[in-house]
């Protein structure tokens, strides 16, 4: 019997958990794939401090495990954050933001030692950008950020409806082909008025786990 798309994103949130030192703090990211490892993080609860969640989502449901949940802030530096991404190349620089967490995912990446990247095989791509490219943007700078974004080739629409968990807007960039992720993601960012974008190429992902057919296949970098 073929494995469904929750079957692989199972996959790898299990082996994710051998990436889990005992008695740490571990980050948390957001979406469909992390929702999987926050319940297998769940099993091992006891062997575990808390956890730091890139969302108020993820927090809900790591709380919901009887899991504790620290702010940044209180935890310092994290040994390990693990989380989905929406597109994902073989050089493990990834598209995040689908669900709109992509400033918390970035932060709490930044302070992690070690970012394990769980996803299914539909997410691995050649080249980044068929997935369109959240960027966090402060409300006033929408219209200018448009603007500045047309000029490099995207197509910004407004994500209707949705405020981040900071107060923010989401533009998501369609038709880009992004063939220099590093220099896309620093350009995108020196905009002022942008938070943050969904390239994370400067600090990709350490480890990918990719749930395939054949079982669970292991990238680094």
């Amino acid at each position: 019997m073929a494995l469904s798309q929750d079957d692989l994103k199972r996959a790898v949130a299990q082996a994710a958990i051998a990436y889990v030192p005992n008695d740490c703090i571990v980050g948390v990211g957001t979406g469909s794939t992390a929702n999987f490892f926050i319940d297998e993080l769940a099993q091992i609860k006891h062997k575990i401090r808390g956890a730091v969640a890139s969302s108020e989502a993820s927090a809900k449901r790591l709380q919901g495990h009887g899991i504790a949940v620290l702010s940044l802030n209180e935890a310092g530096e994290l040994p390990v954050y693990i989380d989905g991404a929406d597109e994902i190349t073989r050089h493990l620089h990834m598209v995040k933001g689908g669900g709109g967490a992509l400033t918390r995912e970035k932060i709490v990446a930044a302070a992690s030692q070690k970012f394990i990247c769980v996803c299914d095989a539909s997410k691995l791509v050649d080249v980044l950008g068929k997935f369109p490219l959240p960027i966090e943007v402060i409300p006033m700078a929408q219209s200018y950020i448009a603007r500045e974004i047309v000029k490099l080739g995207g197509q910004p629409k407004l994500r209707e409806g949705f405020t981040t968990d900071n107060g923010n807007i989401i533009l998501d960039v369609h038709n880009l082909q992004i063939m220099n992720p590093v220099e896309l993601e620093n350009t995108l960012n020196q905009l002022a008025g942008v938070v943050t974008n969904g390239l994370f190429a400067r600090r990709g992902a350490d480890v990918l786990l990719l749930g395939t057919a054949d079982g669970v296949q292991t990238l680094k970098r």
